[in-house]
């Protein structure tokens, strides 16, 4: 009868044991899945990465037309089929296909506003050290947007509100974070420099170089570098009003080194805009190229099936980039890890460039390559975005259905 007791006793030990390690493998699993998933129309929901896990079962219904998308309903991932691991919203919407970047452009954008680079103190006629826009409250990165309710659109323009003031009080309007304001400027009377001054630097464009990622070929609109761009000196996304793109050739690559970033160096090679710029965000830059550019872009492009994020895998994979002309050219990279729960992030996947050439010539990712697609399996998957600067060869990479998303708004 102890005998029995204690076969039993184990037996309980065991099943006691493999229920507990169930729980903390489903825990696992529902820490490594994402709340959310868009698959495209029909297909089985398959995680690349965890062909284990699988949509065990649906709630709710599909629309009342069966062949209208997108749709979006509940379901079950499972393990094994049998245990459940995770509840998420499963959007299903056909998969567009896109045209391939990977061609360098010209980036032209000029601020909502003006943005505070810097703050700087001035010497006013009693010989005191003082700050004028520091005592208003603003700070570097603010946009000032209107000057006693003038709209200010360039640096000048705020320089000469200040200097013709005769030192009464500006008002300004100022964004912060997102978040407006009034601020009043009372001008400074600069002893070095003769005139009236608020005591900062503004900021009221840039112009840099990015790479293309793609182009829906029915509307012309495209994408680019799948990271915002953001002012050099505070950090901060620039507030667009109004941009260009503009054609680019590489002329020379600037090899990356530890600790040392390379670079992309180029020239605009005409004044005649590919297209317009009207976004800059989290994952990216945004626009419409011309009829004229549309055509010479999309007519000779390489078309790719955008991959979901389920889709992506470790492993090999392509950049298309380019980095001497014009044209681009694949290279060979690895994917080393994937994160479906980053969200809209732009850091989704942690990729190594392995292409002999590619690291020969450039050491691996640099400054300006930024946009180029990741091709995986046929798929065009993500786009490349940072660079590791401690290690040149690997960096991050976005999934290209973030960004895919603001074409439509």
């Amino acid at each position: 009868m102890d005998k029995k007791r204690k076969i039993v006793k184990s037996a309980a030990v065991l099943l006691s044991a493999a229920t507990l390690m169930l729980f903390g493998t489903a825990e696992y699993y529902s820490q490594k899945l994402p709340e959310k998933l868009t698959a495209d129309c029909g297909e089985q929901i398959k995680i690349a990465e965890y062909p284990e896990i699988s949509c065990a079962s649906f709630s709710g219904t599909a629309s009342a037309a069966a062949e209208t998308f997108p749709v979006s309903r509940q379901a079950t991932l499972a393990l094994f089929g049998a245990i459940p691991v995770k509840n998420i919203e499963i959007r299903e919407a056909e998969a567009p296909v896109l045209v391939a970047g990977g061609n360098p452009f010209g980036i032209k954008l000029l601020m909502d506003g003006v943005m505070v680079t810097g703050l700087g103190e001035l010497i006013n006629e009693n010989n005191e050290n003082c700050c004028p826009a520091a005592e208003a409250d603003i700070r570097k990165g603010d946009i000032i947007r209107t000057a006693d309710n003038i709209e200010v659109t360039s640096n000048s323009q705020l320089q000469d509100i200040i200097g013709s003031s005769g030192g009464r009080t500006i008002k300004l309007s100022v964004n912060r974070d997102g978040h407006e304001f009034t601020a009043f400027l009372q001008p400074v009377y600069s002893r070095a420099d003769r005139c009236w001054r608020g005591g900062m630097w503004v900021r009221d464009s840039v112009a840099g170089i990015g790479t293309m990622t793609f182009i829906n070929k029915e509307t012309g609109e495209f994408a680019g570098l799948g990271h915002p761009i953001c002012d050099a000196d505070t950090g901060e996304t620039v507030p667009l009003s109004s941009g260009e793109a503009v054609p680019v050739e590489i002329t020379d690559a600037r090899k990356g080194e530890t600790g040392i970033p390379g670079e992309l160096k180029g020239i605009f090679t005409s004044s005649t805009a590919l297209g317009s710029l009207d976004r800059n965000n989290g994952c990216g830059v945004f626009g419409k190229l011309t009829p004229e550019a549309k055509e010479m872009l999309c007519s000779g492009g390489r078309e790719f099936k955008m991959g979901y994020r389920q889709e992506v895998s470790t492993g090999a994979a392509q950049i298309y980039t380019t980095i001497s002309g014009s044209e681009p050219e694949l290279y060979d990279i690895e994917i080393e890890s994937v994160d479906y729960t980053a969200g809209d992030s732009t850091k989704n996947m942690i990729i190594r460039i392995t292409d002999s050439r590619l690291i020969e010539a450039t050491g691996g990712i640099v400054q300006g390559m930024s946009g180029s697609p990741i091709i995986q399996n046929d798929r065009l998957i993500g786009a490349v975005t940072h660079v590791f600067v401690a290690e040149p060869s690997k960096g991050y990479g976005i999934f290209a259905e973030n960004m895919e998303s603001y074409f439509k708004g």
